[in-house]
């Protein structure tokens, strides 16, 4: 994946996450108003956008906190 093939729908996801860290019913609504997805498929397609160059390239601090914070998980 390059920065070419970031979607508009993958800058949502990381913009979003961005400025909405965390969890709750609020963030999970604004998902579904904003994407018009699920919380579990926008974690789902989040837990990808983390492994792709162009989520890097396109965010290098959010997406490099995501992954300590998801090794971080992984390890506990």
């Amino acid at each position: 994946m390059t920065m070419i093939d970031l979607s508009p729908r993958d800058r949502l996801i990381l913009e979003l996450e961005a400025d909405w860290p965390g969890h709750g019913a609020a963030k999970e609504d604004r998902i579904e108003r904003n994407l018009g997805i699920t919380a579990v498929r926008y974690y789902q397609l989040l837990g990808r956008l983390l492994d792709a160059p162009a989520a890097l390239a396109h965010d290098p601090l959010l997406v490099r906190r995501l992954r300590r914070m998801r090794e971080t998980a992984a390890v506990a």
